[in-house]
Formats: structure tokens, C-alpha cells, sequence
């Protein structure tokens, strides 16, 4: 591009973050870390446009820089998985990001010249447990937790709407990587031999790869077409099941020892309904849209991040 344009992303060491910024520099825009710790950022993800110290929790001399943006891609807040779900660390998933958002989006109403775009993330958790059933962009909400969660984060989101911005409210599934996330964790078990299903086995998992997810967010940074909600899954969703054969044959070991759901209670607390539930949720829009998935099953997926 001639001019590079600039885009905000917070949340932007997080597992996604750091491989948009990186897809967003190599595509030649001018990428803008909003941080708690910018110095941090600039160690962990170098090579960025500029680095502002941002407190999601208060207004502060950071909103300054959405001024002129194009686009606003809001990643932040505190991880789903890896702590246990108490009372106190459900309200930090509920206030990082319903309280971060709205923040976001009363600066956004104070820029004179506001962004293009603003992507927001979401999860597929917006649905609830589906059981057998589809979902798609237009499905109801659930009424669970992190359903809950979900509506409240995009209602913040939503507000963007009001200003004229196009905004894109983004339903993650499990995010694959190498490295980082779900899948190393996933993946010892089957080294030690001890790999399996989760009980009941039977509920949905919606994966998708980490490029994908983030030619997802390109779409719809780059696309005006997409705006309200897109679904981050991939067009091959399976049950626990049977990602879990697919992931023991990958690996080279037997998928036979099944974990009972109810030790993952007694271990993660309310955070292993998120585990023995799913969502079976298809991207429809993104195939409207005409989006060519790079890892569409996820034996391909999983063959490409499992070395």
C-alpha cells in the first residue's frame, strides 16, 4: 500500500495478537501495540509502528492514538483457559472485557477522525452448549456464563455501530498453535501414551488453525462487506471424539484412555463445563463471503502444527 495505514490492536501478546501483528506488518500496515506495559510488548513483539501504554480499566492519554486510525482490532482480556474458575477470576473474564470495550468505544466517540473498521472479539461460548445442533452467525444466544459473557461483550462492541464505524464481533472457537494455547497442553497426554477423549466424548469442538484465524480477521479488516458477527471456526467441527482419534493418529499413539468430566470439575471448577459442552458452529458467513480455509480439517491442521 502507498500510505500504511494504522491499526490499533490490544491484546497484541497474546496468543493471536502476536501472529496478526506480524501478518499486519507483513502486509504492510502500520501496527499501533496497545499494552498495560508497552515496554514489554516492544521486547516480546518488536518491530511495531509504535507502543502506547493503555489501562483498559480508565480513560487515560492513550485514546489519543485512535485518532486517524483505520481500524481497531480488540483482543484483550484475561484467558479462558488456565485457571481455575473461582468466584474472583470470573469477574476478571467478565470486567476485561466488558469494561475494556466500553472504555474503547467512548474513545473511539471522542476521535474526530474515527477508524473504518472495529473487530472485536467474541467466542463461539456466545452460543451455549448446542448439543447435536448447528449454529450459525444467526443463532440464539445461550444462557450459561461465558454465554452471558458473550452477549454483554458485544453489546459494548455493538456501540461502535452508533458512530458509523463498521464493526465485526468476532466468535473464536479453540485456537490451534504450535506453541501456545489449547493444543501443546492437548497433546502430552498422547506422548505419555495416555491420550483420550474427554467425557461424554460425544460434544462438539470448534477448532481452528492459527492462520486461519488470522486470515479471518484480515477479511474482515480488509472486506467491507463483513461486518456483525463472524464465526472463527473451522467448516470441519468434531466431536471431542473424534478429534481426539484424529489427534492420536497424528501424534503416532493409541486415543484410549478417556478423562471423566467429572475429575476436570474437581480440578477446573465451573470451567470444565466449557469442556465436557460445546458448540457445533459452523462459519457460514465466511463461506458467503467466499473465504478459502488453509486448514479446513483438522488432521490437516494438526499435521501442519505437530512436528
Amino acid at each position: 500500500m502507498s500510505e500504511a495505514k494504522r491499526v490499533i490492536v490490544t491484546g497484541a501478546t497474546g496468543l493471536i495478537g502476536k501472529h496478526l501483528c506480524r501478518h499486519l506488518t507483513d502486509k504492510g500496515y502500520a501496527v499501533v501495540v496497545f499494552s498495560r506495559n508497552a515496554e514489554r510488548a516492544r521486547n516480546t513483539l518488536p518491530g511495531m509502528a509504535e507502543y502506547v501504554n493503555w489501562t483498559p480499566e480508565v480513560p487515560g492519554d492513550w485514546g489519543q492514538a485512535l485518532e486517524g486510525a483505520y481500524g481497531v482490532v480488540h483482543l484483550a482480556g484475561a484467558p479462558i483457559f488456565g485457571k481455575r474458575w473461582d468466584a474472583a477470576y470470573k469477574a476478571q473474564i467478565h470486567d476485561s472485557r466488558i469494561t475494556s470495550t466500553r472504555i474503547l468505544v467512548d474513545a473511539l466517540e471522542a476521535t474526530r477522525t474515527r477508524p473504518t473498521v472495529f473487530i472485536c472479539g467474541s467466542a463461539v461460548g456466545y452460543y451455549g452448549d448446542t448439543g447435536n445442533n448447528e449454529v450459525n452467525e444467526s443463532s440464539a444466544p445461550g444462557d450459561d456464563f461465558l454465554a452471558r459473557v458473550c452477549v454483554a461483550w458485544e453489546q459494548e462492541a455493538r456501540r461502535a455501530e452508533t458512530l458509523g464505524i463498521r464493526t465485526v464481533l468476532l466468535r473464536t472457537g479453540i485456537v490451534l498453535d504450535a506453541k501456545e494455547g489449547a493444543l501443546p497442553q492437548l497433546v502430552v497426554p498422547f506422548r505419555l501414551f495416555v491420550g483420550g477423549p474427554i467425557l461424554p466424548g460425544t460434544q462438539w469442538f470448534p477448532w481452528i488453525h492459527i492462520d486461519d484465524e488470522v486470515g479471518l480477521i484480515l477479511l474482515a479488516l480488509e472486506d467491507a462487506r463483513v461486518s456483525g458477527p463472524l464465526n472463527a471456526t473451522a467448516p470441519a467441527p468434531q466431536t471431542n471424539y473424534d478429534f481426539a482419534r484424529t489427534l492420536g493418529k497424528v501424534v503416532g499413539t493409541p486415543s484410549w484412555l478417556p478423562v471423566p468430566g467429572f475429575s476436570l470439575k474437581l480440578l477446573l471448577g465451573e470451567l470444565a463445563d466449557r469442556l465436557v459442552e460445546g458448540q457445533r458452529a459452523i462459519p457460514q458467513k465466511a463461506h458467503e463471503l467466499g473465504y478459502s480455509f488453509q486448514y479446513p480439517t483438522s488432521e490437516q491442521a494438526l499435521r501442519d502444527l505437530i512436528t
